[in-house]
């Protein structure tokens, strides 16, 4: 089973307390599926940064939970801190880890930049490989002058108006959200007092002054020694071993050592293995000849196992005698694959010079596409589930008038759900019909194929709906309810028509089918 992974990194602005941190972590660990790996907290920063890794969807819903935990914690107008900052949640940036790319995480960050804007209010920029604007790639241009000028500049300058939300700044200032590559957050502290030194060595190493070109650093006055903090932007292009003896070198013009140096979060093993390979100056060392790297490729090779395209516990527990998961879970599988080939083809029509004028087209249909597959991913439990409750409702007792009452209650409320859910695949399964047709006429012609096959899955999965939409009607008491539900399934048929029929003309003419 394919077992997509995405790392997230986000930076809170409190340290100092550290219930509010455990309150938005508390917030993270309600979401099952989502693994905090580090919590790092600074009281000179008077910011804690931590690390997670999950699902993407998961990661998604649980950033967009803890941002809304921060933003009633946590008010930008009380605090101090030495590290740069304008929000509550300052800085929220997803990395690809495995089953994933860039530009999965670049929608990651654009869905939940604009949730945060437009349900908690917060302004949203989005930066590194997320952003709109050129500029606001760097995180630096977006966080100048901090939160206390951004007050004063956002409803007046246009070049600070945010990406998402209101343009004013309540007291969880602005979020920051992107996509990048992995990240080294790398402190070295100096042996002096002196932050003058410390701020011209970051000066002469980060990239913006003509330093190491995937280098930012800044020298501030931390635990009474100075230190250069930076951020290593790519380790493979910028090496830590190098950057650190750059760092050595110009202290001791100023007459100082380094007297340790500390890291911020992870750090990927390469970087770690880089970094002794050059100190110990073995030029042949190849990273197999690591002990543990070696046992662990060993342990989870399997040469034995198929390419893992379908999710196979899904389709085992379809197989079993169980009753759940049924034929609604499987109509909600098969919608999240159409949608799934829908926002495909739409990806592989984009980046190339012959579809620019289409790119716009193609992001919006990725980004309707992407909400649906997950909304229908999360419908093969629901389906389950909402039968799971029936059956539980119909084994409760029955021999008292008020048992008989709260046994009824239950076992509307399940058939009622059993109805609902199939909607919500009809209606996901008109709209991907739709966007199937669009990606067919607009898109890559080498995808044509895969927008067909997203047609036909939508068409499958929304006939199953529909039988099971018609079959819990037949046992649902409230005939009035009943009849309206039918009506709607009726208009439901002849939307679906349309896109259907254009699909197919569309299929014909461009693919000669």
């Amino acid at each position: 089973m394919l077992n997509p992974l995405v790392e997230c990194i986000p930076n809170f602005s409190e340290a100092r307390r550290p219930e509010v941190i455990d309150a938005i972590i508390h917030t993270l660990q309600s979401v099952p599926g989502i693994s905090i790996l580090d919590r790092h907290s600074d009281m000179d920063h008077n910011r804690t940064v931590l690390t997670l890794i999950g699902n993407p969807s998961k990661l998604e819903e649980a950033m967009f939970l803890a941002i809304r935990t921060a933003s009633q914690l946590i008010d930008l107008n009380y605090h101090k801190g030495e590290h740069p900052r304008i929000g509550a949640t300052d800085v929220v940036p997803f990395v690809p880890i495995s089953d994933i790319n860039m530009q999965q995480c670049v929608e990651m960050a654009r869905r939940l930049g604009k949730r945060v804007g437009s349900e908690l209010k917060i302004p949203v920029y989005l930066y590194e490989e997320a952003a709109l604007v050129p500029e606001r790639r760097y995180l630096e241009f977006i966080r100048r002058g901090q939160f206390e000028a951004l007050k004063g500049e956002i409803n007046v300058l246009p070049e600070r108006a945010p990406d998402f939300g209101p343009s004013e700044i309540g007291s969880a200032g602005a979020t920051v959200i992107g996509a990048r590559q992995p990240l080294i957050a790398f402190n070295v502290f100096l042996t002096t007092n002196d932050v003058r030194i410390a701020q011209k060595i970051a000066k002469a190493i980060r990239h913006s002054s003509g330093g190491f070109r995937f280098v930012k650093a800044m020298g501030v006055l931390v635990e009474g020694h100075a230190q250069v903090s930076m951020n290593l932007t790519n380790y493979r292009q910028s090496p830590i071993g190098r950057i650190v003896e750059t760092i050595r070198s110009e202290a001791r013009r100023y007459g100082t050592e380094i007297h340790h140096s500390e890291l911020v979060g992870l750090i990927p093993l390469e970087a770690l293995v880089d970094a002794a390979s050059w100190y110990l100056q073995m030029d042949e060392f190849n990273s197999e000849q690591i002990l543990e790297q070696k046992i662990y490729q060993t342990m989870t090779k399997n040469p034995q196992s198929p390419p893992a395209v379908l999710e196979t516990g899904f389709l085992e527990k379809l197989a079993s005698g169980s009753p759940t998961p049924g034929g609604g879970s499987a109509a909600a599988q098969t919608g999240a694959t159409a949608a799934a080939l829908v926002a495909m083809v739409a990806r592989l029509s984009i980046g190339k010079e012959r579809f620019a004028s289409l790119e716009n087209q193609m992001r919006d249909i990725i980004e309707i596409s992407e909400e649906l597959r997950i909304k229908l991913q999360n419908s093969v439990i629901e389906d389950a589930s909402a039968f799971e409750e029936y059956l539980a409702a119909s084994k409760l007792p029955g021999d008292k008038p008020e048992q008989i009452v709260i046994r009824n209650n239950l076992i509307e409320k399940a058939k009622v759900r059993s109805i609902e859910i199939p909607f919500l695949i009809m209606r996901s399964m008109i709209t991907i019909m739709d966007l199937a047709a669009q990606v067919a006429q607009n898109g890559n012609i080498n995808a044509i194929g895969d927008a067909g096959s997203a047609g036909a899955h939508a068409r499958a999965a929304f006939t199953v709906a529909t039988y099971n939409i018609k079959i819990n009607c037949a046992n649902y008491q409230d005939k009035r309810k009943t009849e309206e539900y039918l009506t709607e399934l009726k208009k439901c048929e002849e939307l679906f028509i349309e896109p259907e029929l254009r699909l197919k003309t569309i299929l014909n003419n461009r693919a000669s089918l």
